[in-house]
């Protein structure tokens, strides 16, 4: 991961973004039947009464995790404010968003670490996003406090299965490392190794890189899975128009688009099906055509991604 300033703002984060693996290596603060992790909410309120919809319908202990990147779009400061209450009814990490907007800037605009296959434009159209949106934040300091004072990394366990939740990846708020192309990619098995066996993991839930993937891995005798969720508040499919979730769970949801299992957890992906009408409405208020939030995104709303269902399942999984 880039690191320092020397790097054009967007493309890096800084240091204090970083944490060894090993941190994960904890008695866990979260223990539940169902757990959720639902990454990459990017201010949509109609996806987090979805949420919070597939949340009510779980029996038993069921929690649900927001792990960064809740804010994004929410540029209006109703908006701001009425995902910053729905949020704060669960447990919330920082992403580099939450990270960046709970402070002044440093020099590294989103802060989002861009690796060089995106495209130089998108960064600065994030890097303008990440500007107004700080903008808004700026007139609820409180807001911002307890933004600056969440955790970046949580330690979950759902029966025999623990799991490291991230926003980004095993060593970085804004790492992208848990990409779809990093997980496939040649060299990546003795990392793995090393991070499911510092961490004492069975699980690694994450976001940030807005691509959904899950592969499950055998890592010399322990099965260790990685599920990013893509976006939550977002399409992530050819087709289609709804977002996805994270469900670890000792028992199965038959509403999941794909599944493995370790430790005795089914880890799923859960589609969010949330009101796309309204959000639509919602996003094209804050953010109109000529908006840099609309040059990068508004396609993506309006008919989904290239990104088909089957390159994200398991079934890609590295035996």
């Amino acid at each position: 991961m880039p690191e320092g300033a020397a790097a054009p703002p967007g493309r890096a984060c800084p240091a204090h973004y970083g944490y060894s693996p090993s941190v994960f290596s904890r008695p866990p603060e979260i223990e539940a039947e169902t757990l959720i992790v639902a990454g990459g909410l990017y201010g949509n309120l109609a996806a987090l009464d979805a949420i919070e919809a597939l949340l009510a319908q779980e029996r038993g202990n069921a929690r649900l995790v927001f792990n960064g990147d809740f804010h994004w779009f929410d540029v209006d400061p109703h908006a701001f404010d009425a995902v910053e209450a729905g949020t704060q009814r669960h447990i919330r990490l920082r992403g580099n968003v939450e990270t960046e907007i709970a402070a002044e800037p440093e020099g590294f605009g989103c802060a989002c670490a861009y690796p060089a296959g995106v495209r130089d434009e998108e960064v600065e159209r994030s890097n303008r996003i990440l500007e107004r949106l700080r903008d808004t934040a700026r007139a609820y300091p409180e807001a911002r406090a307890r933004l600056a004072r969440l955790p970046a990394v949580a330690v979950a366990r759902v029966g025999e299965a623990t799991i490291g939740i991230v926003h980004g990846d095993a060593e970085s708020i804004a790492g992208w490392r848990f990409d779809a192309a990093s997980l496939d990619g040649p060299s990546v098995r003795e990392w793995l190794g090393r991070i499911f066996a510092d961490g004492n993991l069975d699980i690694f839930a994450s976001s940030h890189t807005c691509r959904a993937v899950m592969r499950a891995f055998n890592l010399g005798g322990r099965v260790g899975v990685v599920a990013n969720n893509g976006a939550a508040g977002m399409p992530n499919f050819v087709g289609e128009r709804q977002g996805l979730v994270t469900r670890i769970g000792i028992e199965p949801c038959a509403a999941a688009l794909y599944r493995t299992q370790t430790g005795g957890a089914f880890v799923e992906a859960l589609p969010v099906r949330y009101d796309v009408d309204a959000f639509a409405r919602d996003f094209l208020r804050q953010w109109p055509p000529g908006s840099p939030a609309h040059a990068s995104y508004w396609r993506r709303i309006a008919s989904g991604t290239s990104y088909p269902v089957a390159a994200a399942a398991p079934g890609n999984s590295s035996p």
